[in-house]
C-alpha cells in the first residue's frame, strides 16, 4: 500500500526515501465497505483522511435530509477544517460510497511529521490550496450557473462520477431532486442527438 500511497502523493510532492520510510511507519491505513461511515457530525476530527482507493461523499444533515456537498475519489485529502483547528463539534458526515481503502493522519501524527520534514507542509499547504479553489468554484457554479449547466459541468470535469454514485446524491450535489436531474439527462441526450444530427 506504501507504494501506491506514494504514487498518489506525487500530485503534490515526491518524497525522499527518509521521509517515505517515516511515513510508512506512522501510517494507519483502514478498509471501509460500501456505504460504512468514516466520519459523523459531534464528534470532534482529529485526522486528517487520504483517499487510496475509493469514493467518499461528504454530507450535511438538514432538516433529516441529508445534503450532499461533495465527492472524494483516489487521491484526495479530506478533512472536517473548522473542527480540527477549532476542536469543535463538526458538521461534516463522511461516508464511503463504494468500497474504499482510506490512510488516516492522527493530528499528533501530522504535528510531528511537518516538524521533522518540511516536504509535509508542503504538500499540507498545497491540499489546502486545492480545496479553497475547489470551493471556491463550487460556490460560483451555484451563483452563475443553472442546474442544467451544473450538470454538463460536472458530466465534462469529472463524467466517471456518474458510474460511482447513485443518482440521488448526485442530485442532492447539483441542487435538485433526483426527478428533476433524469430530466436534465433526458433533455441534454436529446439535445446532444439533435446538435449531432445538424452537423
Amino acid at each position: 500500500m506504501i507504494d501506491l500511497l506514494l504514487a498518489r502523493l506525487e500530485k503534490y510532492a515526491s518524497l525522499k526515501e527518509e521521509e517515505a520510510a517515516y511515513l510508512a511507519e506512522h501510517l494507519v491505513i483502514k478498509q471501509y465497505a460500501k456505504n460504512e461511515m468514516i466520519f459523523s457530525e459531534g464528534n470532534i476530527a482529529r485526522t486528517i483522511y487520504f483517499v487510496l482507493e475509493g469514493c467518499v461523499r461528504l454530507f450535511y444533515n438538514v432538516d433529516g435530509l441529508e445534503k450532499t456537498a461533495f465527492f472524494y475519489t483516489e487521491g484526495d485529502f479530506i478533512c472536517a477544517g473548522e473542527s480540527y483547528n477549532l476542536e469543535i463539534p463538526a458538521i461534516e458526515n463522511y461516508q464511503a460510497i463504494e468500497e474504499s481503502v482510506v490512510v488516516h493522519f492522527d493530528k499528533r501524527v501530522n504535528e510531528k511529521l511537518m516538524d521533522s520534514f518540511p516536504i509535509f507542509q508542503n504538500i499540507a499547504l498545497v491540499a489546502t490550496e486545492n480545496e479553497l479553489i475547489t470551493c471556491q468554484k463550487m460556490l460560483a457554479s451555484f451563483i452563475t450557473k443553472s442546474p442544467t449547466e451544473r450538470y454538463l459541468n460536472l458530466l465534462e470535469t469529472n463524467g466517471a462520477l456518474f458510474l460511482r454514485v447513485p443518482q440521488q446524491y448526485i442530485a442532492s450535489y447539483l441542487g435538485v431532486s433526483p426527478e428533476t436531474l433524469s430530466r436534465i439527462k433526458k433533455r441534454s441526450t436529446r439535445k446532444g442527438l439533435l446538435d449531432d444530427g445538424q452537423e
